[in-house]
This record gives structure tokens, sequence and C-alpha cells, in this order.
């Protein structure tokens, strides 16, 4: 076993698939570690550029598997370090969080994961406006022992195989926070320390525009197939408690059962009511209109996400995916 591994997960990232693999191949090259890149099916050159780094490329050989966890998943089951990164294809990784992250759960037996600092640097949409305050001020972003690690983290690959798995395969979304339930429900702790970990470029889709595309993708359907994963498991208190998709999706559909009854009751200053109040709650907490306006209607996305993905079809986890080696001097017939 080497010391360190980082996966990147990529799919159509030739903006940034240079830089993320620039980074990653200088954090490892102090350990002697390997970078692996997994590729969900790129049309775009993003396999051709990853071919002139030295690290492993392996794609998945079935493309209608494609999702968040199973990318990440994919990257995991070809790593062969003691440690384990995981690296979005628009993200770039500060080097020295991988030395300053090996350390500190070297020094610290009861942790499973360790993140850092992360940098938005796309904060054009309304959505990463948002994620952008979030990262400055919420707690699992901010340093000290977190709930998850969003964005990515080092972990203790010992830890995640005792979990089951790094990512279920079925998840479009919030793979990190099902894995640091599980981990939880282990007994294991996560943390973040004060040190910048990584650059997040993000989607510059309009944040309208990349609302349609998360229900066009399956994306908003996260938290449905993270509370169906959990059914009978260990974490599913966890994932109850802490996952705010959940409980405000669940609040999203009663107050959509309460518009409903407005109407079919004949109570048009209700139904107004009704719209008018979460509107101007949000937009006071959020600091405009438009940030309200935005979240109301992403609120409501994520309520009938969390409705489709809780009744989509799985397969287990623990099923291994297929894939292909495309590494620079491999031939694909």
């Amino acid at each position: 076993m080497i010391k360190i591994t980082v996966g990147i997960k990529a799919l159509n990232e030739e903006a940034h698939i240079g830089e993320a693999l620039a980074s990653a191949v200088a954090a490892v090259a102090p350990f002697g570690g390997e970078v692996v890149l997994a590729d969900s099916g790129s049309t775009d050159r993003t396999v051709e550029i990853a071919r002139t780094y030295p690290v492993r490329i392996v794609q998945l050989a079935n493309r209608n598997e494609r999702c968040c966890g199973a990318g990440a998943q994919l990257a995991f089951q070809h790593a062969n370090g003691e440690y384990f990164y995981l690296l979005d294809g628009d993200m770039v990784l500060n080097p020295p969080f991988i030395e300053a992250g090996i350390a500190y759960l070297e020094a610290n037996p009861g942790f499973a994961a360790v993140g850092g600092l992360v940098c938005e640097r796309n904060t054009e949409g309304e959505g990463f406006q948002i994620r952008a305050a979030s990262v400055a001020k919420d707690r699992h972003w901010l340093p000290g022992i977190v709930d998850r690690l969003d964005c990515g983290g080092l972990y203790r690959a010992s830890a995640v195989r005792e979990a089951g798995y790094f990512a279920d395969r079925n998840l479009h979304a919030f793979e990190e926070f099902d894995l640091a339930a599980r981990l939880q429900a282990h007994g294991w702790k996560l943390a973040r320390i004060d040190v910048p970990q990584i650059d997040h470029f993000g989607h510059t889709t309009p944040g309208y525009q990349l609302l349609w595309r998360r229900l066009r993708s399956g994306y908003s359907g996260g938290p449905g197939e993270v509370l169906r994963g959990a059914l009978g498991q260990p974490h599913l208190k966890l994932v109850l408690r802490k996952l705010g998709h959940v409980r405000n999706g669940l609040a999203v559909i009663a107050w959509w059962a309460m518009l409903l009854a407005s109407l079919l009751l004949g109570q048009p200053l209700i139904f107004l009511a009704l719209i008018a109040i979460p509107l101007a709650l949000l937009s006071w907490r959020r600091g405009s209109f438009q940030l309200g306006l935005y979240s109301l209607a992403a609120w409501n996305v994520t309520a009938w996400g969390l409705l489709t993905g809780f009744f989509r079809g799985r397969v287990t986890p623990r099923k291994p995916l297929d894939s292909i080696d495309l590494s620079p001097g491999r031939t694909v017939s």
C-alpha cells in the first residue's frame, strides 16, 4: 500500500482538468503517491489532457450508471493509498493541505477524515452566491469538528472500508454527506483544519438554468436517494437530523398541501399569504429579494427531488463498477 491516492472524478471538465491534475500530482509527489482520474464518459478533451500527466485513467464502462456517487466510488475502487483524497475536476488542490491533513490524521487516530478551507471562485449565479456565504459562516465549513466534508476531504482508506464503501454509486448528489453519516455511525469523527484546501470553480450556468439542469440530470434527487439508502441502516438518524435538504423538502411538501387546501376551500387571501410569508422570510435571510426568490425556487426543486430520488431504483452500493483503463501507454480496442 502506498501512502496517498488522490482520486479525481470528472465529466467534460476540459476547462480546469489540467490545473486539477497538476495540483494533484504536486500534492502526492512528496509521498510517492498516485493520482487516479475517474472519468464518467467525457466527450470533450478531458481524457486527452489527462493522458499528458503521470496519472492512471479509468473510465466508467456503462455510461447509464453515470452520477456523482459512481464517479467518486470508481476513483476509490482503483485507489491503493493508505489515505484517499477525492477531488472534483473543477477544483484545484492546495498541495500543502495533503501534508497537513496526513499529519492531523496520524496525530488523531479517532478521526476518519479531515478537510480544510474552501474558496469558491465562481459567485456569478444565485446558487453559488448563497453557497459562498455559507462557506464563510456555516459551522461545517469552519475549522473544528464537523458532521460532513462538502467539497472533498482526506480520508483513512481503512475507515472508509469499515463503513462499507466510499460513495453510494446510486447517488446523484450528497455523496460526501452520506459517507460522513456512515462513518459517524461507526464511531468515527471528522474535522476541518485552518489550512487552505481547494479553489472551487463550479458552474457558470445562471442560477435558474442550473436548477433546471439539476432537475433534468437527477442531481436534485440526491436527498431522496440518501434517505432511501439509509432506511434500516445505523446512519438513518443522522440523515434525518443533519441533512437539511430532507427537512426542508418535507416542509415544502407540507406547504404544497396547505396551498392546495387553500385553493380547494376558496381562500385566495390565505393562498397569497402562504406564498408571500416564506418569500419575505427568505429574502430577509439572504439579504435580497433576488436571492430570496431563488431560494424559494430551489426549495421547491429540493422537495420534488426528495420525492423522485426516494422512489428511484437502486442497485447494491457494494457492487463494483465496471471500468475501462485509458492510462497512457494503454490501447483501447
